[in-house]
């Protein structure tokens, strides 16, 4: 054999191991043909029942095979312990996270964002401004305030960004004008000067660039959105909301009692009860027991009602109520405060309703309302109208009570001015029952 036709045999040979070796290498592109993305919105206001969603969410992505899950964070903040433990949930998923703000990343929403493994931030979103304030919306006390900025600058450190930027978020000691946030300011940062300041990875203006940043441009999205029962959830369990509904299960309850049949107030408080209970047992606060334990207070308050006896069933009653709303509550303080909110506005209510509308329900057998007044012929001792100007002689001394002689009857008086001797003239003046006044008078005789 020729050596042309050996070296064309040659290169033949390693054509045909290129060819080979090219169709056994799956294209680029495939490599990321079995990636799964979810994208999970955190939205409205940081608390409890955002939490028991983004658990329910995170938890479903990671059982269904997910290879990145993506955070769409648009929230102006909310309760720092619905943050921290939403933080918890992310550092504990095994499943890389980014945190993609697509709006503002406020306060709770900022801190929940610098716990994930990356931040990408859309144009012209905001991440920052996380001061701590109290319900009445004042600045924290200095111990609440030292451990948030602490727990600020340690979700900063996870991934190695610069932790004085974290503390200028909630600090305004903290002087920083080159990125806007001078001696005085809260930090809050633009897409650009988060990614000037390494707080952002990216900017990206939509979720297709944000695939291709993440290199999973023909990945499988998929949407985890909130539930009708967890939006349902996320209103009722508002700190706002929850002496609302109390109150209005309350009064309902209470007016229904005092109502002809059952109406209007039954429905509401019936309906705001149920609510409560719903959206705590589908936020995950409570179980089927506290809704038991709850039912079990009412039947002991409608026995103590109808059978009265030492007060023993009603005060179970109650005692197993507010313990069922304690229960079912993810904070004791805020179930306590709106239970004691609640109590307030349905005796100002309760009073109101029955001073102007009286009492016409079930319970209208157990109050007296009946009055024996004099109108309706009802006295304990008659009124002598007639022996007024009547005179008599004082069988006794007035001191200043005594007894008087008129036309042979005795009669009990008490005298106007005080002592009167006995065997002086005395006139009648004025008749009350059995209250006769007298005066003395001047004997002409």
């Amino acid at each position: 054999m020729s050596k042309l036709v050996m070296r064309r045999m040659f290169f033949l040979s390693l054509i045909a191991c290129a060819i080979v070796i090219w169709i056994a290498q799956p294209p680029a592109h495939s490599q990321s043909s079995n990636d799964v993305v979810y994208f999970i919105p955190v939205e409205q206001s940081v608390e409890r029942g955002l939490e028991a969603f983004l658990r329910r969410a995170l938890s479903t992505a990671v059982e269904e095979g997910a290879t990145h899950i993506v955070l769409e964070i648009d929230t102006p903040g909310g309760l720092v312990d619905a943050a921290t433990e939403i933080a918890y949930l992310i550092r504990q998923t095994e499943v890389p996270i980014t945190a993609y703000v697509i709006g503002k990343a406020w306060s709770a929403g900022a801190y929940i964002a610098l716990n994930a493994d990356q931040i990408v931030m859309a144009p012209g979103t905001t991440m920052g401004s996380a001061a701590v304030i109290d319900g009445a919306g004042n600045a924290a006390e200095d111990k609440m305030q030292s451990a948030w900025l602490a727990t600020l600058e340690e979700a900063a450190k996870l991934n190695g960004r610069d932790p004085i930027y974290a503390r200028a978020m909630a600090d305004t000691s903290v002087n920083l004008p080159e990125v806007g946030a001078g001696e005085g300011k809260l930090l809050t940062l633009t897409s650009g000067d988060a990614i000037k300041v390494g707080y952002a990875e990216a900017i990206a203006n939509d979720r297709d660039h944000l695939l291709t940043f993440l290199e999973a441009e023909n990945a499988v999205i998929k949407d985890l959105e909130v539930s009708f029962a967890e939006k349902i959830a996320r209103f009722v369990t508002h700190p706002v909301i929850i002496p609302i509904l109390l109150s209005i299960g309350s009064l309902g309850l209470v007016l229904e009692l005092y109502s002809p049949g059952f109406g209007i107030p039954g429905i509401m408080g019936l309906s705001a009860l149920f609510l409560f209970f719903f959206g705590h047992l589908v936020a995950g606060f409570a179980g089927f027991e506290v809704v038991i334990l709850f039912v079990a207070g009412i039947v002991l308050i409608i026995v103590e009602i109808f059978f009265p006896g030492f007060g023993i069933f009603g005060i179970l009653g109650i005692v197993a109520i507010i313990g069922s709303m304690v229960l079912a509550s993810y904070s004791t303080v805020n179930i306590l405060l709106s239970i004691l909110i609640a109590v307030v506005v349905t005796v100002v209510v309760s009073v109101f309703f029955f001073k102007y509308f009286g009492y016409k329900g079930p319970l209208k057998k157990m109050i007296l309302t009946y009055a024996t007044t004099s109108e309706q012929g009802y006295v304990s001792n008659p009124t002598r109208q007639e022996l007024v100007g009547k005179v008599g002689y004082t069988s006794t001394v007035l001191r200043p009570s005594g007894t008087v002689i008129f036309d042979d009857e005795r009669l009990d008086v008490i005298s106007e001015g005080g002592f009167i001797s006995q065997g002086k003239k005395v006139k009648i003046v004025a008749t009350q029952g059995s209250r006769i006044v007298v005066r003395e008078v001047e004997d002409q005789s």
